[in-house]
């Protein structure tokens, strides 16, 4: 059960992120929306290691949470709590998704899912990858996608307008199945050890559903 106080956060973000994607809205004008998003992406890729804490809403409303581990260019880790018999671990060339209960895993390469526009080393934006970008006094959403590598999928972030710090993305499939991560209690600055960013390709190939 999620703590009140964070149902309320993440009730807001999720509100303003809704109307945002439904236009009402009003976006910024192309050049004003593309420089915004740049600066919001300067600051965002000087961050190089984060970790916090996360809350996860799936496509059929299912809530899970845990820790997360982010290190530049291309790592991210979620530990989920239990009873989520799942794992995910990005180390910069695949994304592996493991299913403990079940002992499958799946694969899929970085550099074509959206989570790569959030842990490159840098982020050049340009005006075909900046899809919609509107800002209120509570946040600024950025929908990034490339038709081109990742089809119809795309990743819509939601930034504080006052610190320009990440706080939420959601991730669309090429089913139009969204995925929600909003992150909280976060550090900046950490040091991983070594085995954070692994992945266990023994398991993976074993069990695995390749999808390269």
């Amino acid at each position: 059960m999620m703590h009140p106080l964070k149902r309320r956060v993440f009730m807001k973000f999720a509100l303003a992120g809704a109307i945002s994607a439904t236009g009402l809205l009003p976006a910024l004008p192309a050049l004003a929306a593309n420089a915004k998003a740049q600066e919001i992406a300067n600051h965002f890729a000087t961050i190089k290691t984060m970790t916090g804490e996360f809350i996860q809403f799936g496509p059929r409303g299912e809530q899970t949470g845990g820790k997360f581990f982010l290190e530049r260019p291309g790592r991210i880790r979620f530990n989920y709590e239990d009873p989520s018999p799942m794992r995910v671990i990005s180390d910069g060339q695949y994304v592996v998704i493991g299913n403990q209960k079940l002992e499958t895993w799946s694969i899929y390469p970085l550099s074509k899912t959206p989570l790569k526009l959030l842990l490159d080393q840098t982020i050049d934006l340009n005006g075909e990858m900046v899809r919609n970008v509107t800002e209120d006094e509570d946040l600024v959403t950025v929908v990034l996608g490339d038709k081109t590598i990742f089809g119809d999928s795309t990743i819509t972030m939601m930034f504080d307008p006052k610190t320009n710090d990440l706080r939420q993305w959601t991730i669309k499939d090429s089913r139009g199945q969204d995925t929600t991560v909003m992150i909280f209690n976060t550090q900046t600055g950490v040091t991983f050890g070594p085995k954070v960013f692994e992945v266990p390709y023994d398991e993976v190939h074993k069990t695995g559903r390749d999808s390269r």
